[in-house]
């Protein structure tokens, strides 16, 4: 586990991690992608916590003060200062696959997921394999879909009107 996160203090700073290339290709921490392979991937108290602080950051978009120790409680998980934590250990899960990253006084968590690495699906069940494939083709397929109907779009609204 990561060492570099471990918070000392009963509260901390949730901010948004603004990444433009993955809000852009990324998956909603509460989809269904994320619950189908990034589950697998975090593990069930470290995906419910990410949802919990994310679950804030939409009422308050710029970030806010998280009591440790209240929302480890409500998470049914322990909380202490130390590593064994598991409210602590699944902060940093968080972090140590790349969906938070520590700042100054508390974390930055990102609203959206990136695909899920391939290193991380040739661990996966299998089935999670073959879903992710399926997820993945039909998701390039919808974009290819939606890019089409904006350039067609594009093409009508630029086009001359024939004079009457």
């Amino acid at each position: 586990m990561p060492a570099d996160f471990l918070p000392t203090e009963p509260t901390l700073m949730v901010v948004p991690w603004h990444d433009p290339v993955v809000d852009a290709v990324g998956h909603e921490v509460r989809s269904t992608y994320v619950e189908l392979f990034w589950l697998n991937v975090l593990g069930p108290s470290a995906t419910w916590a990410l949802r919990r602080l994310v679950a804030g950051l939409d009422r308050y978009p710029l970030g806010y003060e998280l009591d440790l120790g209240e929302t480890a409680h409500e998470l049914g998980l322990s909380y202490s200062t130390a590593t064994s934590s598991t409210f602590v250990r699944a902060l940093q899960r968080c972090v140590l696959f790349g969906v938070a990253q520590p700042i100054t006084g508390g974390l930055a968590v990102r609203r959206h997921l990136p695909p899920v690495a391939a290193r991380h699906l040739s661990r996966m069940p299998e089935r999670l394999q073959h879903q992710h494939h399926h997820w993945a083709v039909r998701t390039a397929a919808l974009q290819d879909l939606e890019r089409a109907a904006a350039l067609a779009r594009t093409g009508a609204a630029c086009r001359p009107h024939p004079a009457g």
